[in-house]
């Protein structure tokens, strides 16, 4: 059955569904229930609607002492959206990446997800690190570890005071969890199905939450589990890049580019979380108060990849050596946009992995607040780790091979498939033979203790409050790494018939995207491979030196001291002034490889950092305020861009590798900001900002000397030039209460953002001017939302502007994601107090993803992942 077809049929029960919901809606509008009747000049908050959430976030961000946006959970249990990132979005002046269409890393006000710094409760987590392929990330904080149904509120952080833990030049991202005195005696059921169109199947969603409040307020315990499932399919016309120094330099003449590796794929993932939850808290007085907070996370990824990788111009196959055919050259400008070339090598991949990622934090704070005085004490600890227990606890890569002609046009731009044609049918064995097989186990495990005291005195005068502390942080990542490669010669595929080989089972690659290239092919059977080369004699085989390479260890210890005093001038001015003292010692440890030895080195470092602050609240009249900040801020180089490593690709003559010397990024922010909220459910705030930040980590780009592989590129990272970001963020909301009945359940959610840099450094021989990696320069959102009676609607529209991926090298260009917006709906009906239909729609128009390379003549990847419907139950008793 097709994908249409699928659709089609899926789509008939759901709209049947929805229709379902709504007409009985509108039939009971007449009268609004008890909690939403008042007098018309008063503002009413209804508990559990998305005008409530809006509200209690509209009312953090009046009252803060600092610039800061949040997001609130509607209900215990009921996050507005079914991703902590994807939630996220909706806040002002933040973007998100979708890797397969699940909402994943965060970035605000264009700085990528790196320079976030994210805490659970107030205190700092470990990481879980992507493996699948082999590609760390470091410090990037993976959301989809964190279920949106234990979360109460989402504050993001923009302008710092002293006592915050340092880390981020973008923001301050705190997830608070549900706390039991907070909730009182309540337990909630929610059954969800998550249905993606791509795959037509559904994975079940079950969330429990129960919380027990004592009648006297002084104890309270919650408890939590979720079984989470989804089915994913991203259907990926990729490619690695252009190329101006190909093997086709000395016919094309100098600085002409041709496009390198290129693949239609299909990627499949099976994903299931499960996770837990408890709190617990005790307050025997109104100055004593213990909150014990755990979470535990344990997130299944089985992904399963059917390749076609073609390559134009590679040369590392013996005898073999692609040729253009004289007079098929097509030239747009300096790009080879059409070309017919011999003996290009083509090859059929299975590439299989199972990553697990666990994620346990466990957190103790202790409070005494005797009048006049607030101490409170923090101690947490959290373990990330991210591996593969299945398969030799590796990535499998399953691959087959031949060498024919190709004939390729791009000419047709980066949004169609382009022609990629050869006269040899990838579909039929006969044609292959293998290619070496290869499995690379990865294990990355990530400590974070973290302890903190706090003393804060109020008193009357021009200084309210005075406050001091200090906070010790030990972190440490130890990543392994490595690869068996099996070579086992010219074998025919058909030697490892009847079974060793498939079709895709797929007949429906981007059948919504124009184009002439492969859409089937042949692909390996992975346990065949695995049971026939993987043999013990390689199994036991001794560490290589390339595995050694790629294994590091990385330990930080941050010690910091802070003082912050409040201040207020009348009623209507306030703030804070303080600075932080942060001390950190690092020490990488790796493996380099000095002649043909390989050496086990270690690089301490050690930095010192003065990180002032000061933040200024005005109330200009009852509904306007005013706010000014300036603050020195850090974020320290990623795990993987500071260990001892190398990493190089069993494909092509590359690499990546750290670069222990590296300090930190430092900048220097001011922002100004005009918020007026015109009434409980309403605010309109616009806002400007700027960073300069010095010490830019950069990439640079070098031919080293492998041995026994010959020269490769390799890509690390230098402490570059200087970088000027700065923009204007605006937000409107508001509910339309002034409406006549019903309508006056309607409201609006807008904000938009520009960003812009000022930067010049170089990624190999090349100068990126005015771009920074992640930084898209225009964003907005924009959400509709009704919320009357036992009905709630919602429907929302996410965009951001194209930004560079990819800095390239001394020999490629660039890269950039092309501008992406997602429409996403969500429809909810109270059937009873107690219980609530639901019905959510993720990505309504059916969006793809576009990336292209320097110019849109270079084509780059098209992903497109489908639709996602969820619906469900949720009932309280």
């Amino acid at each position: 059955m097709s994908h249409r077809s699928r659709l089609l049929r899926a789509a008939l029960p759901l709209t049947v569904i929805a229709l379902a919901l709504v007409q009985p809606a509108f039939a009971q509008t007449a009268e609004a229930p008890a909690d939403a009747q008042a007098d018309g000049n008063e503002d009413i908050v209804v508990t559990g609607s998305y005008a409530s959430s809006l509200a209690a976030a509209t009312e953090t961000k009046r009252q803060a002492a600092y610039g800061v946006d949040s997001i609130n959970s509607t209900d215990i249990g009921k996050f507005p959206t079914q991703n902590v990132a994807e939630a996220l979005q909706l806040v002002t002046g933040v973007a998100i990446t979708r890797p397969r269409g699940e909402g994943l890393y965060v970035s605000v006000r264009g700085l990528g997800p790196q320079f976030q710094s994210t805490m659970l409760n107030g205190r700092s987590v470990a990481i879980n690190d992507l493996i699948e392929n082999g590609g760390a990330a470091g410090r990037q904080f993976r959301f989809e570890m964190l279920p949106a149904e234990f979360v109460s509120q989402i504050d993001v952080v923009k302008t710092p005071t002293a006592d915050m833990t340092e880390g981020a030049l973008g923001g301050n991202i705190d997830v608070k969890t549900f706390r039991p005195l907070d909730v009182g005696t309540r337990t909630t059921l929610n059954l969800r199905g998550t249905w993606t169109t791509m795959t037509g199947k559904v994975k079940p969603n079950a969330t429990a939450l129960t919380s027990y409040a004592s009648a006297d307020g002084t104890f309270g315990l919650l408890a939590g589990a979720q079984y989470w499932a989804k089915e994913v399919r991203n259907d990926r016309w990729y490619n690695t890049g252009w190329n101006i120094a190909s093997v086709f330099a000395p016919t094309l003449g100098a600085g002409k580019y041709t496009p390198t590796r290129t693949r239609p794929t299909i990627e499949t993932e099976s994903r299931e979380r499960m996770s837990g939850i408890i709190s617990a808290q005790w307050r025997p007085s109104d100055e004593l108060e213990t909150t014990l907070d755990v979470l535990g996370t344990r997130l299944d990824v089985a992904y399963d990849e059917y390749g076609l990788d073609i390559y134009p111009d590679d040369t590392s196959v013996a005898g073999h050596r692609p040729v253009i055919v004289p007079g098929s050259v097509k030239l747009d400008g300096d790009t080879v946009v059409a070309a017919t070339i011999n003996d290009v090598r083509f090859m059929g991949t299975r590439e299989y992995s199972l990553n697990r990622h666990d994620l346990l934090s466990v957190g103790l704070k202790q409070s005494w607040k005797p009048e006049g005085w607030d101490v409170t004490a923090n101690v947490n600890w959290s373990y990330a780790h991210s591996f593969h227990p299945s398969y030799a606890e590796g990535t499998v890569r399953s691959r087959i091979q031949f060498f024919a002609p190709l004939t390729y046009d791009a000419s047709g731009g980066y949004k169609v498939i382009p022609t990629f044609t050869t006269p040899v049918d990838p579909t039929n064995p006969a044609n292959f033979v293998l290619y070496p097989f290869n499995i690379a186990p990865k294990n990355s495990k990530d400590w974070d203790w973290y302890a903190r005291l706090d003393v804060g005195h109020s008193m009357d005068g021009l200084l309210s409050k005075i406050a001091a502390g200090g906070e010790y942080h030990w972190r440490k990542r130890d990543y392994w790494r490595r690869d068996f490669t099996v070579n086992p010669g010219q074998v025919p595929l058909n030697a490892f018939a009847p079974n060793g080989y498939e079709a895709i089972p797929f007949d429906d690659f981007l059948d919504g995207v124009s184009g002439n290239a492969p859409r089937n092919w042949i692909v390996p059977i992975t346990s065949v491979f695995y049971d026939k080369l993987f043999t013990d004699a390689v199994k036991n085989a001794p560490l290589a030196p390339g595995d050694l390479r790629a294994s590091y260890v990385v330990t930080e210890k941050t010690a910091s001291a802070y003082l912050r005093a409040d201040y207020a001038l009348g009623a209507s001015i306030t703030g804070n002034v303080g600075v932080r003292y942060v001390h950190t010692d690092q020490v990488a440890s790796g493996t380099l490889t000095i002649g043909t030895a390989p050496t086990p080195a270690s690089f301490p470092k050690t930095f010192n950092n003065w990180l002032p602050s000061f933040n200024l609240r005005a109330e200009l009249s009852p509904t306007l305020v005013a706010r000014l900040a300036a603050s020195r801020v850090l974020t320290r180089p990623n795990v993987t861009q500071s260990a001892p490593q190398i990493s190089v690709s069993t494909d092509a003559p590359t690499g990546s590798g750290g670069n222990p010397e590296l300090v930190p990024f430092l900048a220097t922010q001011f922002d100004g900001s005009l918020e007026w909220y015109f009434n409980r459910k309403g605010s309109l705030t616009a806002a400007l900002f700027y960073k300069a930040m010095d010490k830019y980590i950069t990439a640079q780009n070098i031919n080293v000397e492998i041995p026994g592989r010959g020269t490769i590129l390799l890509s690390t990272q230098v402490n570059g030039g200087d970088a000027k970001v700065y923009g204007a963020e605006a937000a409107y909301n508001q509910v339309f209460t002034f409406l006549p009945r019903p309508l006056d359940g309607l409201g609006i959610q807008a904000s938009y953002t520009h960003t812009s840099v000022q930067a010049e450094y170089t990624a190999g021989a090349r100068t990126i001017e005015d771009q920074l990696i992640g930084l898209s320069k225009n964003s907005f959102n924009l959400v509709g939302f009704y919320d009357y009676g036992p009905v709630s609607a919602r429907l929302s529209y996410v965009w951001r502007d194209k930004y560079l991926s990819g800095t390239g090298s001394t020999t490629q260009t660039p890269s950039y994601v092309d501008a992406f917006g997602s429409l996403d709906g969500n429809l909810s009906f109270r059937v009873t107090d107690k219980t609530t239909l639901s019905l959510e729609a993720i990505n309504i128009a059916g969006a793809k993803q576009y990336s292209y390379n320097d110019d849109t003549l270079r084509y780059g990847e098209i992903h497109y992942w489908g639709r996602t419907i969820l619906f469900g139950v949720r009932t309280e008793f």
